[in-house]
């Protein structure tokens, strides 16, 4: 539009589209992107909701219950008579971020911790991380791993909550 052109009404009325912002502490605006994305390959209608229970078959048909199955734990939760009739992206996010814990408080890290520490010992032994490093598919050897518990565990051999807590919290890494 020309500097001393006069703006047509219908132009001034409308408001450029807008995403709905989500924001959940402990995440990323990128983090959140990243489940979004997730959310929407199994929005394939674009309804804006997902079937759980298409969902959990999704997971089983990929092998989620055997490689990973801490997230399919957590889709298998979503598959309940209150979701029924699917579940929006909200509710996706948080059903996401309440299993993962919210990095940001000291309950949010022990639900993180709780993650790797499947057998409940209380600790985070070089077999959790194997376990833990495998679910995320890394690759990595037992000297490697040997090596992460020397340097992250006080006692060097397996990682109370303590040092957990001290690793997710420090904000730079020699």
């Amino acid at each position: 539009m020309a500097y001393n052109q006069k703006p047509n009404h219908s132009e001034l009325n409308k408001a450029p589209m807008q995403r709905k912002v989500f924001e959940k502490p402990g995440l990323t605006e990128d983090e959140i992107e990243e489940i979004r994305e997730a959310f929407n390959l199994f929005d394939t209608d674009g309804s804006g909701t997902i079937d759980p229970k298409e969902l959990k078959a999704a997971m089983e048909s990929l092998g989620f219950e055997n490689k990973n199955p801490t997230i399919y734990n957590m889709i298998a939760d979503l598959d309940c008579n209150d979701n029924s009739r699917g579940i929006n992206f909200d509710q996706f996010l948080d059903a996401i971020t309440t299993r993962l814990g919210n990095r940001e408080t000291k309950e949010g890290i022990y639900r993180i911790f709780q993650l790797f520490d499947d057998d409940g010992s209380g600790t985070v032994n070089i077999h959790n991380l194997r376990r833990v490093s495998k679910e995320l598919g890394e690759t990595m050897g037992m000297d490697e791993l040997k090596e992460m518990l020397e340097r992250a565990a006080s006692n060097g051999e397996e990682i109370s909550f303590d040092d957990f807590y001290f690793i997710m919290t420090k904000k730079t890494f020699a």
